[in-house]
């Protein structure tokens, strides 16, 4: 079997999609193909590139071209004018694996009450998550605002290590004053969008309001979230290889 069905054959028993996560964990396991190279996950990362046979549905997520519809269909994304599910899955997305990250780097992890039953991919966020709730690590006035956050990683004495916003297509002030609020703790605060949204966000951060944290919240890209969680990935899974 050659290298490329075996990611076929993977992705057609997944449902024709997967994460890297998914593709790293069984590919290998595939009987009857071999992979004669040192870097076999760079291999794969190469494979779902080729579109004659697969697309990317987004960073880090891939599925066969032959169950296009279905997959789409799946994740309620079909219809490419429909905006608001659109930037809804991509947020959800980009929060899930945030909290994958961040569960392969040994923190705990946490999301809003709000959006425990919202899906990633086909998990509710719960599910992901290896706390149920945040701890209250502080006075009831501040944990408020930090109940808020997107995604939340604690040290192992269950205080907040860093704070993550999604910022998908929602104004950027909410979470900058969340930030403010939280800016006593040593914390690192993230700002996730898209890189065209790098401009306006050093325009807000730059306003008087925030003077005592723009030193301190970092702008990320959505492409660096996947990258990120690939070099964790990858890192995690040799080592246990």
């Amino acid at each position: 079997m050659k290298q490329h069905e075996a990611v076929m054959k993977v992705m057609e028993e997944n449902g024709g999609f997967a994460t890297f996560k998914h593709l790293y964990e069984n590919v290998l396991k595939v009987k009857n193909c071999e992979w004669k190279t040192k870097t076999p996950y760079a291999s794969i990362r190469r494979i779902v590139q080729d579109d004659r046979f697969f697309f990317k549905i987004r960073p880090g997520l891939w599925a066969l071209k032959s169950y296009r519809r279905e997959v789409l269909g799946k994740f309620g994304i079909e219809n490419p004018k429909d905006k608001n599910s659109q930037n809804k899955f991509s947020h959800y997305y980009f929060q899930g694996l945030l909290v994958e990250t961040g569960n392969l780097e040994g923190y705990g992890t946490v999301v809003p009450a709000q959006d425990k039953n919202r899906l990633y991919l086909e998990k509710k966020l719960s599910q992901v998550t290896s706390l149920s709730k945040i701890p209250d690590f502080t006075f009831q006035e501040i944990m408020r605002y930090a109940r808020t956050v997107d995604v939340v990683w604690l040290n192992e004495r269950k205080l907040p290590l860093r704070f993550y916003e999604v910022e998908i297509t929602t104004d950027m002030i909410k979470s900058l004053n969340k930030f403010v609020e939280l800016q006593d703790f040593n914390s690192e605060f993230f700002v996730i969008a898209d890189r065209t949204r790098l401009r306006e966000f050093e325009q807000k951060i730059s306003m008087r309001s925030y003077k005592d944290v723009n030193k301190r919240v970092i702008f990320r890209d959505t492409d660096w979230v996947v990258k990120s969680y690939e070099n964790v990935l990858e890192s995690k899974s040799l080592s246990e290889g």
